[in-house]
């Protein structure tokens, strides 16, 4: 039983550590689920209140990438056209991304270039609608970070507890 559930668990976190970078993966989720499994093997003890927290945390960070674009945009000078441009670019960069091997960058450019064009559909001047881009850029890749350093952490306590097996 406990090699499956350390194959659950490693497969897990690395679901996680995909869904941290590829939209549309519930990254922290995953993440969360692999430290629980590995939680139940022999072996390994985790406090309640550690998996509490880990689990808050997976919430928060889930939660936040959701928002965190929208702020940067907004903080940036966006106007909801920039918002859900954003939006939009988010989620052709990733259809891009699985129907031809151009990799990260569409998913990367795609919220940039959509809050352009919603912001420019919008009326935006040009420096405002750049200033609004940016913004979803920069919202972009702090909720990405966020997320990358949660399945780090994971990924951490799992290597190290299951190390410590040996």
């Amino acid at each position: 039983m406990n090699i499956f559930l350390i194959i659950v668990a490693v497969i897990l976190v690395l679901i996680g550590l995909v869904g941290a970078i590829v939209p549309g993966i519930a990254g922290p989720p995953f993440s969360f689920l692999g430290l629980l499994a590995v939680s139940f093997v022999d072996g390994i003890s985790y406090s309640t209140e550690f998996l509490v927290i880990m689990g808050v945390i997976a919430t928060v960070v889930f939660a936040l990438d959701y928002v965190v674009p929208v702020w940067g945009t907004k903080k940036f000078g966006g106007t909801k056209a920039g918002v859900r441009g954003s939006t939009i670019g988010l989620i052709l960069g990733l259809l891009v991304t699985l129907l031809f091997p151009i990799g990260f960058i569409a998913v990367l450019l795609g919220p940039f270039i959509g809050a352009y064009i919603g912001e420019k559909n919008a009326g935006t001047d040009d420096h405002k609608a750049w200033r609004s881009a940016f913004g979803s850029f920069v919202g972009f890749i702090v909720g990405t970070g966020l997320k990358v350093i949660y399945a780090s952490v994971c990924i951490y306590f799992i290597v190290k507890d299951l190390i410590g097996l040996i």
